[in-house]
């Protein structure tokens, strides 16, 4: 059975929410696009499912595009500290059931867990993207591009994978993956063996072609 695919609210249109979107839509996802400059929407209109110009500080215009619908928010206004803050409270008010928001600083981070933001992010320390990749999946712990085609990922260990060791479960042949570490509780086995048996709990790490990796994350 497939999984259901999260609808994507994306409010604030700059170089992280932007990266944010299109991810999300290349991973198939439904994202609606909101910003408060026509131009930057009509920019991206041809991107997302839907692009729309909106103020996300009035809370009359978040109820006009069903915000209390989506899945996930994200809010990455820009410059306006105010503005970033106004539309998380409004969001989580609405009952969205996870609200990510884009913090200037330590203190607005802080903030924004107080106005009730389920995950905060820094632009320094999360790219776009990989916030995109950790939204899509739980299963996907952390996420880096080696470059267009190949990248980096830590899973964690499935269910279907516990009690099972490397040999048995021959990610390798199954996806075209290599396992290059294990982590487990904080400790990091740098050179698995096809012995290794996984425990609840632990992560993989794996590095492998990007369809190869998405292939393997569906299984």
């Amino acid at each position: 059975m497939s999984k259901k695919k999260k609808d994507f609210l994306v409010i604030g249109l700059g170089s992280f929410g932007e990266s944010v979107a299109r991810t999300l839509v290349e991973k198939g996802n439904e994202v609606l696009a909101v910003d408060i400059d026509e131009d930057i929407v009509k920019e991206l209109s041809q991107v997302v499912t839907h692009a729309v110009q909106a103020d996300a500080t009035d809370e009359s215009a978040l109820e006009s595009i069903g915000a209390e619908n989506f899945d996930v928010a994200i809010v990455s206004i820009g410059e306006n500290v105010h503005a970033n803050t106004l539309a998380t409270l409004l969001l989580k008010e609405m009952g969205v059931p996870c609200v990510v928001s884009k913090a200037r600083s330590t203190v607005h981070g802080k903030i924004l867990e107080k106005v009730g933001a389920d995950r905060v992010v820094f632009p320094e320390w999360d790219m776009g993207a990989k916030l995109a990749h950790s939204l899509i999946t739980a299963n996907v712990q952390d996420y880096l591009e080696l470059d267009p085609d190949y990248s980096i990922m830590e899973f964690k260990v499935k269910k279907n994978w516990i009690g099972k060791n490397l040999a048995e479960l021959n990610f390798r042949t199954r996806f075209g993956v290599n396992v290059v570490a294990i982590l487990e509780n904080g400790d990091i086995n740098p050179s698995p063996i096809a012995e290794d048996v996984l425990k609840e709990g632990d992560v993989l790490v794996v590095i492998g072609h990007n369809d190869d990796l998405e292939k393997m994350e569906a299984k």
